[in-house]
């Protein structure tokens, strides 16, 4: 008995121990102040981190098979101890925001949508319900209010939600043209037949995912050649859904790009929208392919749909000017769109996760719907239901709280100064490269924030030795040999912008493929300037230009 009693009191012991690795749930100003003092001292140990270089501290050898055998820790330890652990798993990430940085679509994060996500991790919210997620249900609905009229759509019929990513996205987009193509009966019936969704062959390998994930097959996944601009060639498109409809064969869904990955390429979403409109009037369809806009990186430059570019208040420079103005000339209208993904985490500066889903017409949404008796454990009361629609029965709402805090914070205002801002950047850096003969940039046409470039060896004249690349079969030996002169251009910038002593660049292994004849050819490989970063300026932007120039010296030996 005795022994139990202590074992009883160590348990109680150790409880109130326990107790204090949490946010007290009411005011407690000494728990309340160690809170803030963790969080504080969390934040002062990275900051030493920082120096020159765009990551923090240095980054450590990986050795992923060795923690792999890790076993389960028998015993508590202190928030000290794990606070300091976690300062060491800072060590060698990059600083998105740090003006050296220009490595992908990742943008640094606003201080209020990092308060969101803290808010969010803090209360733990789940937007399935309101009744587990109070007022911050209310966040995601303004949210998706107010990105539906930034696009165009009529906010008294769309709708939407937040989702787990850009892939999230699309699967969202493509399952709901699948349940619009067999009248919602996919969900109780499961997919019987073949069905095609159509992207082109720049686009987001996550349509590779989706086609997986929902059942389609990949084998059923249609990608349409594109232009040496990065758009998907419109009589391609054309003469595949042609075919199509003639045999009989169904196409659920068209996959327009607004805004690739790595060259900021651009569908001509009108074009297609009205290709469809009309293909669907010819062969008398009755449920047309579904029209989805991944615009997960194109949809902020939705912001200048309404700025008066004569006048030009923000006073961007006239190269800048005609870039935004082409780009949102080639998005068309985004509210011809069926849905559309967007990503805040991406252009929208905001952390990961924050992705929402629009769909043009919300009455659509119902084709995903569960019957209630389901669910008897949820939705008793309230007036907020979407899990009853969504894919997860869990969804957090840091990211809708995020992205509805840079909505607030920013404004149109705001966004055309970011994204004014890193297009400008990205045009001054174009000048410098176009006017060195050994640099050839390769997305000239997409004037986004990433610029894709290719670097020549003396005695080749880049000007001329693209187009052989890109066509020419006898000089695929060439290309090869231009790949590994890029990669080689490559690392030594990477290892010098490591040592904090220059930009840190990617690289894309290929930027297309060469077609020869119709023949796939080679990968042509290319360097990378993505800039998100408001902190990035002339310098950088210089210091880039230099950079790539002193790396070709090396590599030639000079």
């Amino acid at each position: 008995m005795r022994r139990g009693n202590q074992e009883r009191e160590n348990y109680l012991d150790l409880l109130e121990r326990l107790k204090t690795y949490f946010p007290a749930p009411v005011s407690n100003q000494i728990m309340d102040g160690y809170f803030i003092h963790t969080v504080s001292h969390f934040l002062d140990r990275v900051d030493d981190l920082k120096s020159a270089a765009p990551i923090l501290g240095r980054g450590r050898e990986q050795h992923y098979h060795a923690i792999m055998e890790e076993a389960f820790p028998e015993e508590m330890t202190s928030v000290e101890e794990v606070t300091k652990l976690l300062v060491s798993y800072c060590q060698g990430m990059p600083i998105w925001g740090h003006p050296n940085a220009q490595v992908n679509v990742i943008p640094p994060s606003t201080i209020p949508s990092i308060t969101a996500v803290i808010a969010a991790a803090i209360y733990n919210p789940n937007i399935i319900w309101n009744a587990y997620s109070g007022h911050f249900a209310e966040a995601e609905i303004k949210a998706v209010a107010m990105l539906s009229d930034l696009v165009g759509y009529d906010s008294h019929r769309a709708g939407g939600l937040f989702t787990f990513g850009g892939t999230g996205t699309i699967l969202y987009g493509c399952k709901l043209a699948l349940e619009k193509l067999f009248d919602g009966k996919v969900m109780e019936e499961g997919l019987r037949e073949d069905v095609k969704i159509v992207a082109s062959d720049t686009s987001h390998y996550s349509r590779l995912n989706v086609a997986g994930w929902l059942g389609l097959g990949m084998k059923n996944l249609v990608t349409i050649p594109t232009t040496r601009d990065n758009e998907m060639n419109l009589t391609d498109l054309e003469d595949y859904l042609r075919q199509a409809f003639s045999q009989g064969e169904k196409v659920a869904a068209i996959i327009a790009t607004l805004g690739t990955t790595d060259a900021f390429g651009i569908d001509d979403l009108s074009a297609i929208v009205r290709l469809r409109d009309h293909l669907a009037e010819e062969y008398n369809l009755s449920r047309p392919p579904h029209v989805h806009a991944d615009a997960v990186i194109g949809w902020v430059w939705a912001v200048f749909r309404d700025y008066d570019f004569e006048a030009n208040p923000l006073g961007f420079h006239a190269r800048t000017l005609r870039s935004l103005q082409d780009s949102l000339k080639m998005m068309g209208s985004l509210a011809l769109a069926d849905s559309i993904g967007v990503d805040f985490h991406k252009t929208g500066y905001a952390p990961y996760i924050s992705s929402a889903f629009l769909v043009k017409d919300r009455q659509d949404l119902t084709l995903l719907s569960r019957e209630p008796e389901q669910m008897p454990y949820l939705y008793h009361f309230g007036d907020y239901h979407p899990g009853i629609y969504t894919l997860e029965c869990s969804r957090g709402a840091g990211g809708a709280l995020a992205a509805y805090a840079n909505i607030r914070l920013l404004g149109k205002q705001g966004f055309r100064i970011l994204i004014g801002h890193v297009v400008e950047m990205a045009e001054m850096l174009r000048e410098r490269l176009e006017n060195h003969p050994a640099i050839q940039v390769l997305n000239d046409f997409n004037y986004g924030p990433v610029t894709l470039f290719r670097v020549y060896p003396d005695g080749v004249d880049a000007e001329q030795a693209l187009p052989r690349e890109l066509s020419d079969p006898s000089y695929r030996e060439e290309v090869e040999r231009h790949n590994d002169y890029n990669f080689r251009i490559f690392r030594i910038i990477q290892e010098r912008a490591m040592q904090g002593e220059g930009v840190w660049l990617s690289r894309t292994d290929a930027y297309r493929y060469a077609d020869y004849d119709g023949e796939p050819g080679p990968p042509i490989a290319a360097l990378k300037s993505f800039i998100l970063s408001p902190w990035t300026n002339l310098t950088a932007v210089d210091t880039v230009a230099r950079q790539v120039l002193e790396a070709r010296e090396q590599v030639d030996g000079k």
